[in-house]
């Protein structure tokens, strides 16, 4: 069913939220974002917006994104 043919996988880390009623999925590896009615819409709308994005990126070397991304949280005094 997957009509792309590249040989290539790509494991890219996002984070979603809710924002005005409706869902953004932000990619945390390359500065795309998405949104959509509900989670699962913004992940999926993302997901075609990254491949569309790497699509057109070939031969672009610096589109290239970070191997490994760390998410986490930082507790502060405030």
């Amino acid at each position: 069913m997957h009509h792309m043919e590249s040989n290539t996988m790509r494991t890219l880390s996002f984070v979603t939220w809710e924002e005005d009623g409706a869902f953004v999925a932000q990619c945390l590896d390359v500065d795309i974002a998405s949104e959509g009615d509900n989670q699962d819409e913004a992940i999926a709308n993302l997901k075609e917006a990254l491949e569309l994005y790497f699509e057109d990126a070939t031969g672009h070397e610096p589109l290239v994104p970070p191997t490994r991304v760390r998410l986490g949280e930082v507790c502060i005094d405030a």
